[in-house]
């Protein structure tokens, strides 16, 4: 069952900015309000729609969530789904690409696709192995192998950034060429 935000979902209508309904984020199980307020705010910016796969770690209210979203939250394009299996019911089309530590892929050489979905994990474990099954797709950030992995936002940045890279997919990319 999808449960868009209602104070999202109203300030959805009145938005001027114009929104792709391909690509899309995927957050699962979110754990930490800060870094689900700073991947809102990305999609925003970037006119990617959001999905939110609950339960979350945190109440919707949450000071810090709307501290890190700031007034980009208005440019949000949420949808907020009840349970794993509720989102699998009704995501858009498109591919799931799961960002996880235990890819062999690496995301700077992985073809994306106008219509994928980037499936992030839960901060503190990740995702189960039943969602692992569900990817169609799984990717990972080279680092270093002393490090365990990036901060969630941050690679749902990096990753994002490749993929509408890839697709030619900024908002105001083709005005900015022009000049």
């Amino acid at each position: 069952m999808l449960r868009p935000i209602k104070q999202f979902r109203d300030l959805e209508k009145r938005s001027m900015i114009p929104h792709r309904d391909a690509m899309r984020i995927a957050l699962y199980q979110p754990d930490i309000p800060q870094n689900t307020g700073t991947i809102l705010r990305l999609g925003a910016c970037l006119a990617i729609p959001v999905d939110i796969i609950e339960p979350a770690g945190f109440p919707w209210d949450d000071a810090r969530l709307k501290r890190a979203g700031m007034d980009y939250r208005d440019l949000a394009r949420v949808t907020r789904h009840i349970s794993w299996s509720a989102f699998q019911a009704n995501h858009a089309p498109g591919r799931l690409v799961l960002l996880t530590t235990k890819a062999d892929a690496f995301h700077h050489l992985f073809e994306f696709a106008p219509d994928d979905i980037l499936l992030l994990g839960r901060e503190s474990a990740g995702v189960p192995e039943e969602v692992h099954r569900a990817a169609d797709a799984r990717i990972r950030i080279p680092l270093i192998s002393e490090a365990r992995s990036l901060n969630v936002a941050v690679a749902a940045a990096l990753v994002a950034g490749e993929a509408l890279r890839q697709c030619q997919g900024f908002p105001g990319a083709a005005r900015a060429s022009m000049y």
